[in-house]
């Protein structure tokens, strides 16, 4: 029982270890993307730099691919385990009055937002890997504003991005307080950091979905 314990808090641990890199990421990332929208300049220069450099290309980018298996494996791990322990099953549950709505469907927002970066993978990783590594095409390091505005023109891809961060951020709402709190970080800075937590995770997401919008609502045109 103990073993059983002890690989169930591991497990914990490695999901809220690799959330939290996650949210990390997520902040960078929008920290770039913004930039198509207030200094298309920076973004195109930005993006050139992450798309050659090597130690991003061949370090960082197979670690955050790691990072949201790792992450989304531990999570599905940790749901069919607790479905598996729930020997007693409830001919009345009432769900709501016990835990939140995002704290109880964590897996369902999970798997439509990993549903999402597969998407968002095949918009713009494939895609450039197909560009630079297939094509053999030559470096040309304005390109990445018009090709990131181009993948907003189709209103129905601008509204599975907005439909995506939306759940995006009602995971973020649970997932990335109780981050810290897995990590045992109760402490007199608590409220300091759930505060911090539902903030970014209604801030990010709305971010991205402002960029999606502007980049459907003002196309470029030749």
């Amino acid at each position: 029982m103990s073993g059983l314990i002890k690989s169930s808090i591991a497990r914990k641990v490695v999901m809220a270890l690799s959330g939290l890199f996650l949210v990390f990421f997520l902040g960078q990332h929008f920290v770039i993307n913004i930039t198509s929208v207030i200094a298309p300049d920076t973004f195109n220069e930005w993006s050139h730099f992450m798309g050659y450099n090597g130690l991003v290309q061949f370090i960082l980018q197979p670690v955050l691919i790691a990072g949201v298996i790792v992450h989304f494996a531990m999570g599905i791990a940790l749901e069919l385990k607790n479905n598996k322990a729930r020997a007693v099953k409830y001919k009345q549950y009432n769900g709501g009055a016990n835990a939140s709505w995002m704290s109880r469907n964590m897996i369902i927002t999970g798997l439509v937002v990993l549903a999402f970066l597969g998407l968002h993978m095949y918009d713009f990783w494939v895609q450039e890997i197909s560009y630079k590594y297939i094509a053999m095409s030559p470096e040309e390091p304005t390109r990445y504003l018009e090709e990131t505005v181009h993948k907003f023109e189709p209103f129905w891809r601008t509204i599975i991005y907005v439909i995506s961060f939306v759940l995006l951020a009602l995971h973020l709402w649970h997932g990335f307080a109780s981050s810290f709190q897995t990590m045992g970080l109760n402490n007199k800075y608590s409220a300091g950091i759930q505060t911090f937590t539902k903030i970014y995770s209604i801030a990010i997401p709305l971010g991205f979905i402002f960029i999606a919008l502007y980049h459907h609502f003002n196309p470029i045109t030749h």
